[in-house]
């Protein structure tokens, strides 16, 4: 797991491990093949000339694992001539197990190099899905300040079935975090369906009630249309929250379709930004304007809001005990939204012992004073 939007290092010429240990084979060899020459030859240490590839093949590719194998061979061709003859049987018997066993590690050194270049082709594709479908939000944006993190729970996975997204509306800027239900390539296709159609309509400043009911219903429109007959479509839906920060006001107004509540700290201590009656989860059926409720909750100059997914606060430590987000923000000693998703990425880990069950994503904002 990696914080995913922090900035990328400088690329530049960097030591390459084989190229200086590629020493340690060469002088094995030799140090095997001048012992064996000067010991009497009722004691063979040609065996153990097999470690050179093998050694080899941990930290080089296989051209280089091969030409190593070959000098080891070589070797114990001059082992075995200075020892006796190369046409003893112990000797012919030493030459072609080394031959095999280097042929065989010098396949495997292949099929393994390979593999790493899909996936590292695999890896890049991810990434490039991620800018294009999760991209980072602006640390700034008008009067506030903003960092995000999103950890996927998948092995190798950049994106899951977690979102966010950021687009300007009248006088404010709108937000929308949201959890898609399930995993894996469904997950994806529905963060990217709602992330698609919460961007796009920016453009028509749509009040609030109005936009959540456009996602609601085109996650609705898709599931109807595309997934029939796949039941882990089917059965998808997406909790979201939906928010919009105003400019010319200390306040958001909001709407909750089932997600977790927002935490506003201020001051040293922590609030949830509880809504009297969470809307259903999008997705589950049609909807309009008129079914959901605004919301408004005061944020001034000064305060921290934290936008989270459950899998921050449903990461379990060994002993199956939950994240305990309020209690590890309480105690937090920091300032803005930097230090606070930098802190909460590598607390988050830790109690969950490197590996997520789930996608998290997380957002804390600030207002300027």
């Amino acid at each position: 797991m990696r914080f995913r939007h922090g900035r990328t290092p400088r690329l530049g010429r960097s030591w390459r491990p084989g190229r200086g240990l590629v020493i340690i084979p060469i002088a094995m060899i030799a140090a095997i093949t001048v012992i064996d020459i000067n010991s009497p030859t009722t004691i063979h240490l040609g065996p153990f000339l097999v470690a050179a590839p093998a050694i080899t093949a941990s930290f080089a590719g296989p051209t280089l694992t091969g030409a190593i194998g070959a000098l080891a061979v070589a070797a114990q061709v001059v082992i075995g001539h200075l020892h006796g003859g190369l046409m003893t049987p112990n000797h012919q018997a030493q030459i072609a197990a080394l031959v095999v066993i280097s042929v065989f590690v010098t396949l495997f050194r292949y099929l393994r190099s390979r593999h790493e270049r899909q996936l590292g082709q695999v890896r890049s594709v991810s990434v490039a899905t991620q800018q294009v479908l999760m991209r980072p939000l602006p640390r700034r944006i008008g009067p506030l300040w903003i960092a995000s993190a999103y950890l996927a729970a998948e092995a190798e996975a950049e994106i899951g079935g977690d979102l966010y997204a950021a687009v300007p509306a009248v006088r404010a800027t709108r937000l929308v975090i949201g959890d898609v239900r399930g995993k894996g390539l469904p997950a994806i296709n529905e963060a990217a369906l709602l992330v698609g159609a919460f961007r796009g309509s920016a453009y028509r400043n749509l009040p609030l009630p109005g936009i959540v009911a456009h996602l609601g219903n085109s996650v609705y429109w898709n599931i109807v249309h595309f997934a029939e007959g796949e039941p882990e479509h089917e059965e998808s839906f997406v909790t979201a929250l939906v928010l919009d920060i105003h400019e010319d006001a200390p306040c958001i107004s909001m709407v909750n379709c089932g997600h977790p509540p927002p935490l506003l700290l201020r001051d040293g201590s922590v609030r949830s930004l509880e809504v009297r009656e969470p809307a259903l989860p999008l997705g589950l059926s049609a909807t309009s304007e008129s079914e959901y409720e605004v919301e408004t909750f005061r944020f001034e100059a000064g305060d921290l809001l934290l936008l989270y997914t459950d899998g921050v606060i449903e990461a379990r430590d060994r002993a199956g005990t939950f994240y305990p987000l309020t209690e590890r923000i309480t105690g937090w000693n920091g300032s803005g939204p930097q230090s606070l998703v930098r802190h909460l990425h590598g607390d988050l880990l830790q109690h969950a012992g490197g590996t997520l069950g789930d996608d998290a994503a997380m957002i804390a904002i600030a207002r300027s004073r």
